[in-house]
């Protein structure tokens, strides 16, 4: 008479379908931090006690540390400036361009920059952070 032994369970875990999971979570993260802030420009904001936020999407105009100039993410030459602000405020009825210039950069910058809006009578608004 043959005696059987119970055969005893090894518990498996199949991982091959591991990586593609992962795959597919490190793709859902990449695409959605990538559309957290798309062409964002970085600038050092000069600091105020009180901000105000406004809920308008206004016309924004971006100055870098290397005086490279951003309408509303769109690069413009510091001499086409004025035409600029001149056809894409004649578009909207939107009178209102703020104005992001980081703090390190000279006044006179900003100074250039507020006689334009004064000669097309545009309201200017500067960005600041808290």
């Amino acid at each position: 008479m043959a005696i059987k032994r119970k055969r005893r369970f090894h518990p498996e875990l199949f991982s091959a379908s591991m990586s593609d999971i992962m795959f597919f979570l490190f793709l859902f993260f990449l695409i959605i931090s990538t559309l957290a802030n798309p062409n964002v420009i970085k600038l050092t904001l000069p600091k105020a006690d009180s901000n105000e936020t406004t809920k308008k999407d206004h016309l924004s105009l971006s100055v870098t540390p290397e005086r490279e100039y951003f309408l509303n993410q769109d690069p413009v030459d510091f001499a086409n400036i004025e035409t600029e602000l001149a056809a894409r405020t004649a578009a909207s009825a939107d009178k209102t361009v703020v104005i992001r210039i980081p703090a390190d950069l000279q006044v006179q910058d900003l100074v250039d920059l507020m006689q334009i809006g004064v000669k097309l009578r545009l309201n200017f608004v500067i960005a600041t952070a808290k």
